[in-house]
Parts: C-alpha cells; structure tokens; sequence
C-alpha cells in the first residue's frame, strides 16, 4: 500500500505513537520500523518520477575584452591576495588584505585585464568589501558582469558596474542613451547622467529636466546630487525651481548647489542677508545674527531647528555665511585680503561661529586663497594647536606639493597626535618631505617610550601612503634599541616589529608596482619571507 508523503512527513514529527499512517501496523517500535521503510519506498519513488527540466535558453557570450592580459606575476599575486595567503597581522609581514585596494586601483589605471579563472574570487572580495566594488569591477571587466548575470549573489556587479559600464556606452550613442533613461534601471540612470554630464552638461540637464516631475522624491533627491558634475551657471533655472521641490532634502541639495555658484540669484540673497549681519567697527568685526527664519530663508535652504546644543542664532548666521560668496567680504571690509580678512578680532565671542563658516564655504566654493588664510601657516610648535574649522578638508583644496608641505612641517613642529585626518588628505604616495616628517616623528615617539600602537592609525596609513622609495630609511628604525627610562616596558622590541613589519610593506608595495608594469620580478614568495 501506498502512503502519502505528507502522511509519513507529519508522522515523523509527530510520532507513531500519536499518529500512525495508513497501512502501518504492529507495536510501537515495529510501526517506527515500517515508517522507516515506506519513507525509503517514497523517497525511491519521488526520486524516480522526477521528469526532467524543460531546457531554457543557452546564456549569451561575454562581451569582447580587449585589454591585455594580467603579467604573470602580478596574476599570482592578485591570486594570493584573493584566497587568503598574507591575510591579517603575523609578526613583521606585510597584510596583503590592505594592500588589495591599491593593488586594483593600479591595475586599472594601466589597463589589465584580470584572469578569468581569478573573476569569481575578485566578485565574491568585491561583494563583501564596498570600498573594493569600482576598481575590482573596473578590473574585472564585461566577463564579471555575465557571470553576475548568472549567480544571485553578485547581483551587485549588475547594479554598481552593469549600470557604469551601460551608461558609459550609452552616453556615446543618442538612442541607447534615450532608451536607457527610460527604461534602465534606478541605478544606471543616475550612472547615465553622470556620465552624460561629465561629458556634455547641458545635454544632462535636459535628459533629467525630460523626466523630473515624474520621479519619486528619493530618485530625485540622487539626480539632484549628479548635478555636482559639470556644475555651472548654465544649471541655475533647474536648481531655482528645485527650490520649490516638495521633498525638503531635495531643496537643500538645490541650495547647496546654488551656493556653490558665487554668480547665482540664491549667492546673491545670502549676501545680501549675511551682509546686514556682519559689519566691520573700529574695534572689529561685529556681527548681528538673525531673530528669526522666515520663509524666504527657508526657501532658500536655511534649516529652521539647529541640532542638539546649538543655539538658533547663530544657526541661522552660519549657513547664511556658509552659503555667501567669499568674494563679496573684500569689498564688505574695504578691498582687504582673505588673510586680512581672517585677522581681525571678532567682538563678542562670535569668532569661532564666523571663522567655521568661512571655513566651509571656502570647501564649498573651492576657494584655494581662503583655505590659504583659514590655515594660515603651518604651527610652528611654539604654542597649543587650535585649528579653525577642519583643516584636512580645507588642505584638501590646494594643490597636492603645497598640501603635503604644509602637513610635513605641522607634523614637525607637533607631532602626529593631531595629523591623522590632515595624513588622509594628502595626495599617494606622499612627497619625500612628508615622509620624512612622519618618520622622524615616529623615531621621536619610540625615543619617547611610547607603545607603537598608539601610533597604529598613522602606522597603517604609512604602510599605504608612505613612497616605496622610504623602505631603506624605515629599515634603520627596525633595529632593538635600548629601553628610554621612564618608557613603557617593553616598547622597543614592539616598535623594531612594527618598523620591520613597515619595511616589508613598503618593500612589497615596491616589488607589486614592479609586476603590474609587466617588468620581470622574483617570485612573490621571496618577499615574504
């Protein structure tokens, strides 16, 4: 006799003593038995009767991948990195899991292409790691987008790379780019006007203008922020009507682009507003901040409720200088200089409410000579450090030699306690100068009996950022010194680890540089032993 299958599962949960199937007899451990060999019969039979699936469609071919092939070398180091050799912190060796991001940028800057047996690996680092995604998909190519095709869980290539690679063929031709806004999906669409806008900006514009009253609130908060490429004045009468946006964070992003065009009507009113609020005395700059946000102000941008601990007042003078062109306070205080601006005294203890602002309007309009006169020169270690605003992101702003001589003599003079975010906005690898400095700085803080892991933000950073080219400087500090008195126990033998892990890094990064230019290299298991 035959018995059901949903029979013999239900029976099986809840026992033959409290349920037994049709057709089974006998007591309970000859029932237990007889469940046994029906539930064999059944699986037997299930697997028997199974039809085979109807056959679907064959998928396509890959796209065509011209780029040269990987070195060979460089195509076992990659391999390494993927499947865990090198991986973590082990005494002095170098972590290759950190060294992977630079690795694929590198590659891609030069073209490679990456082995194909190697592509499942690079999606599935790629899949758990966001900071990997461009440059691994970039490196990976058109074959990872039709294996993401075919696997669920790297749908993510198809969204973050299938969107840039589409977009950027589609950009290049009139009808794909029309098909593609309309049809494509969210994040290719905002890849396509991306794309579109760094090459034609006006034709941007319009392909979004086409559509904008039909988006939804969030995709038009995305496309919004896609206008920061190719920013100009030319985009003034979009962002004046996005102004009026029902969605309010829509409204900020229009403001803040607006803000960012000093020539613009929104530039112009925020002047005119923090102008009545700043005037220069005989004893300084005296500044008046608003009573109240009306709407105008809030149409323009200016939130209404300040965070938690600020007070309203000078939350509403903030963004209305942050949002002012920096030009107009030359002619407000009478043809003066940004660093002449910058050293007046501010009366009442509204200094550091107004040098912030300035701070962050010189981020926002990119202005190289206010940064210059908000960092002012570089401490020269005679008194405490009391850095206006943020300083990495006002670095940021100037060009790559200046910025990194600025820090170079900052760490000199102080140290690296206070340089971390200011060592992330240099350019890599750092200029020899840096480099010096913060070496030197280092040796410094071992002489001082400090423990190396203090130091562990920098130490990665250096393993990074640091040239190559420093390797032999480094692998003087590598040596055991004496204990400092009044050291911690022990630090000596840390830092030698940490100097030697530092040198092998930096050795290492050289002899990667080396295989992905395709010159002939030893092995890659020489340099890690």
């Amino acid at each position: 006799m035959t018995v059901a299958w949903d029979d013999l599962v239900g029976s099986a949960l809840l026992g033959t003593e409290r349920r037994r199937p049709a057709g089974i007899v006998g007591d309970a451990a000859e029932a237990a038995e007889g469940l046994l060999d029906a539930a064999a019969e059944a699986v037997v039979r299930r697997r028997a009767g199974v039809l085979p699936a109807v056959a679907g469609p064959r998928p396509g071919q890959a796209a065509d991948d011209p780029r040269p092939p990987l070195p060979e070398a460089a195509a076992r180091r990659l391999r390494m990195m993927l499947t865990g050799s090198g991986r973590g912190r082990q005494g002095a060796a170098p972590n290759l899991t950190e060294l992977l991001p630079q690795w694929l940028a590198v590659a891609r800057q030069r073209g490679w292409a990456v082995p194909h047996a190697l592509l499942p690996e690079l999606l599935d680092a790629a899949r758990s790691r966001t900071d990997l995604r461009a440059d691994a998909l970039a490196v990976a190519g058109p074959r990872a987008l039709w294996l993401a095709a075919l696997n669920p869980d790297w749908k993510f290539a198809l969204r973050a790379g299938g969107g840039a690679v589409g977009a950027a063929a589609a950009a290049e031709d009139e009808s794909a780019r029309a098909r593609l806004w309309e049809e494509g999906l969210f994040a290719e669409r905002v890849a396509l006007l991306t794309a579109v806008r760094r090459e034609d900006p006006a034709a941007g514009l319009d392909m979004l203008a086409s559509t904008w009253r039909t988006e939804r609130a969030e995709d038009r908060l995305m496309f919004m922020d896609a206008l920061r490429t190719g920013l100009s004045p030319a985009d003034e009468p979009f962002l004046e009507e996005a102004l009026a946006d029902r969605s309010r964070n829509v409204r900020a992003t229009a403001a803040e682009l607006l803000s960012a065009l000093p020539g613009s009507a929104l530039a112009a009113r925020m002047a005119a507003r923090a102008r009545s609020c700043v005037s220069l005395t005989a004893e300084g700059i005296a500044v008046e901040a608003p009573y109240e946000c009306d709407a105008a102000m809030e149409r323009d941008g200016v939130a209404p409720k300040p965070p938690s601990g600020r007070g309203e007042r000078s939350w509403w003078l903030g963004q209305l200088v942050d949002a002012a062109p920096l030009s107009m306070w030359t002619e407000r205080f009478g043809g003066r200089s940004p660093e002449e601006i910058v050293a007046l005294p501010v009366l009442d203890d509204w200094q550091p409410d107004l040098h912030a602002s300035w701070c962050r309007a010189a981020v926002r309009q990119r202005d190289a000579a206010w940064a210059r006169a908000l960092l002012g020169p570089p401490p020269d270690g005679s008194g405490p450090v009391t850095p206006v605003g943020d300083p990495a992101k006002l670095l940021s702003i100037l060009p790559a030699q200046e910025r990194a001589a600025w820090v170079a003599r900052f760490v000199a003079a102080h140290g690296l306690s206070e340089a971390f975010q200011m060592l992330g906005a240099c350019a890599v690898p750092w200029s020899p100068e840096l480099g010096r400095a913060v070496i030197d700085a280092l040796d410094i803080a071992r002489d001082g009996g400090s423990y190396p892991w203090s130091f562990s933000g920098v130490m990665g950073l250096a393993e990074r950022c640091l040239d190559p080219a420093a390797a032999d400087q480094v692998a003087l500090l590598s040596a055991t010194t004496e204990e400092s008195p009044g050291g911690s126990p022990g630090a000596s033998a840390y830092w030698s680890e940490a100097f030697q892990r530092l040198t092998s890094t930096l050795r290492l990064r050289a002899l990667m540089l080396q295989e992905l230019s395709g010159a002939p290299t030893a092995p890659p298991e020489e340099i890690m032993e």
